[in-house]
């Protein structure tokens, strides 16, 4: 859960920090007082974007932190993904705590920050979809899509296994269909492409070039333009080493003087063998030197036809490197895959055939995938229907009924990567009423209630750590109000709720009731957010029901608020951990 958010130069607010607390936590205050830079705070520690915009006047740079206190369960869960970014925690009792930052420059460059290291917000991202979901006004809107719908319903019939099969049978079918498409489109084109291949292939094939010959080629020629050179070169070397019919002295010759010399004197001085046992090798190097340029020397090529037989190669492997190069490794590969594109287009009948098999047995499989993943839906979808139906009866609309309705097409064309259904949410607000799709018809204040049931539904056993609302209760008041705040209270029992709200009836259901304050200056400050209890709180559920903090009618309606909202808990008491005191958001930069 989180704990508290620190921020500073965020919109109205200077530098404040909102504890949070365990259960439900409410936001309230007067329009305009910043509660909006709450949610935007916690948005920017989510991962959202960052809008330059948003950092106050005259500061270079707004600077949000969130504290999270992490149980055994939610840290297994983010165990590999805090493993991969590097982010280190803080120990804290059984829990460990995760600092999360974000810092937005005035002049657009935002940078984040995870455990006290700099992070993209990419992992910032990752990690809030385990730790927070945030809805808003906006999320209402999205009920009314029927894709927001069917992930709902998938969301809570457990659908994700046997989507991601339909996903990976669908795309399979697909690829196949492609190829086959392409194959079949495209044959004549292909076999004109290959005749014109054949030509180069054959070309090629005739000169049959290997890899590297173009610089042995080269070296050789060379050799045989400069054989006389050459020859004479290795026998003047030889010469040397040798020695010849002259008088001339040689290297092995002298070498032989120097050997029987120290030899002589070794007798004298066994110092000296070291110096013996060197010049034998030498004696030996020069040896095997002097019989590897004989070998060498013999088989030099003087053959003027060898040197145009030679040439006459070079010119044909230059000829197709210009042509299909530029180097011979080019040449090469052009061969290789010129060669496969025709064995291709000559197999087309045999690939179309095999094809075919393959899209027909990749359809059925889809056509099975599909069928598991719709009977997924139709069972949770009447599950869906009864569990959100009931919540409704909990919020203040008795007769109301949700039907969850799943249309399934049969043609295979008709299919999408989200399966074979269309999804539907269906609202009867009130007995006789038809069922009518939730784009056409239905309220601000029914939709509102309608997504709060079905977040209650999916929030299970606690699967969800923290749910942020915004004006959850837009659009409605009174008695539906109570029921609101009552369902919201009971949604705390197995998560973390927070509230922004204008309404004392949800109010008075609050865990930790903080209130934003907007000083003369216009600035919120630390002194600016509070949380009040006892008469503080209730002079805040009076300005919330007339505006007048003094009013003695409205401190006994906003103590009756309180009654039955402690009543309402006291009969279903909460279980959950104790709530951390003391500190603020601690951002390790």
């Amino acid at each position: 859960m989180i704990t508290e958010l620190r921020i500073r130069g965020l919109g109205v607010i200077a530098d404040a920090v909102v504890p949070f607390a365990p259960g439900l936590t409410v936001v309230t205050g007067e329009t305009g007082a910043g509660k909006t830079m709450v949610l935007t705070g916690l948005g920017l520690v989510s991962g959202e974007r960052a809008d330059p915009g948003l950092v106050r006047t005259g500061s270079e740079r707004a600077d949000v932190d969130a504290e999270w206190r992490l149980g055994p369960a939610t840290l297994r869960t983010l165990a590999s993904r805090l493993e991969d970014a590097g982010v280190d925690l803080e120990a804290e009792g059984d829990d460990q705590v995760l600092l999360l930052g974000r810092t937005v420059a005035a002049g657009g460059r935002s940078r984040a920050f995870a455990g006290g290291r700099s992070v993209p917000a990419t992992v910032l991202a990752e990690l809030s979809t385990t730790l927070l979901t945030v809805h808003g006004q906006a999320d209402q809107l999205s009920l009314r899509d029927p894709r927001r719908q069917r992930d709902l319903l998938d969301a809570f019939a457990g659908a994700g296994p046997d989507k991601d099969r339909f996903a990976e049978a669908f795309a399979r079918w697909r690829s196949a269909g492609a190829a086959l498409r392409d194959l079949v489109d495209h044959r004549a084109e292909r076999e004109r492409e290959a005749a014109l291949l054949r030509h180069g292939i054959a070309e090629i094939a005739a000169v049959a070039p290997v890899e590297g010959e173009d610089d042995e080629l080269k070296a050789r020629a060379n050799a045989l333009a400069h054989s006389t050179d050459l020859m004479a070169e290795l026998a003047g070397a030889h010469a040397s080493l040798i020695g010849d019919d002259g008088d001339a002295p040689s290297a092995v010759g002298l070498l032989a003087l120097a050997r029987r010399a120290v030899d002589h004197a070794r007798a004298l001085d066994p110092r000296l063998d070291a110096v013996a046992e060197r010049l034998a090798s030498l004696a030996d190097g020069l040896a095997a030197a002097a019989a590897e340029i004989a070998d060498h020397a013999r088989d030099v090529d003087a053959d003027p036809a060898e040197l145009a037989r030679v040439e006459e190669r070079r010119h044909a492997v230059a000829e197709l490197k210009r042509r299909y190069g530029p180097e011979l490794a080019d040449v090469l590969a052009w061969w290789a895959q010129a060669n496969q594109t025709v064995s291709q287009t000559d197999d087309a009948d045999a690939r179309i055939d095999a094809l075919r098999h393959e899209l027909a047995a990749a359809a059925e499989e889809t056509r099975a995938a599909a069928a598991a993943l719709t009977s997924v839906r139709r069972e949770g979808a009447a599950r869906l229907g009864t569990a959100v139906t009931a919540e409704l009866r909990d919020l203040a609309m008795p007769d109301a009924r949700l039907d969850v309705d799943v249309v399934t097409v049969a043609d295979l064309d008709a299919f999408t990567a989200d399966g074979a259904d269309t999804v539907t949410l269906l609202l009867s607000p009130h007995s006789g009423a038809d069922p009518r799709p939730l784009d056409r018809g239905a309220s601000g204040g029914e939709l509102s209630r309608v997504m709060l049931a079905v977040e209650v539904v999916l929030a299970g056993d606690a699967s969800v750590g923290t749910f942020v609302f915004d004006e959850v209760d837009a659009g409605i008041g009174g008695k539906v109000a109570v029921e609101v705040g009552r369902r919201l209270a009971r949604l705390a029992r197995s998560s973390q709720v927070v509230v922004v709200t204008h309404l004392p009836q949800v109010a008075a259901f609050a865990d930790r009731h903080v209130v934003v304050t907007k000083g003369a200056d216009g600035q919120v400050t630390a002194t600016s957010v509070n949380v009040v209890d006892g008469p503080d709180r209730v002079r805040e559920l009076v300005r919330m029901l007339s505006g007048l903090e003094d009013s003695q009618s409205g401190a006994e309606h906003a103590a009756e608020l309180l009654e039955l909202a402690s009543a309402d808990k006291a009969q279903t008491p909460a279980r959950r951990p104790a709530a951390r005191r003391g500190g603020t958001a601690r951002a390790k930069r």
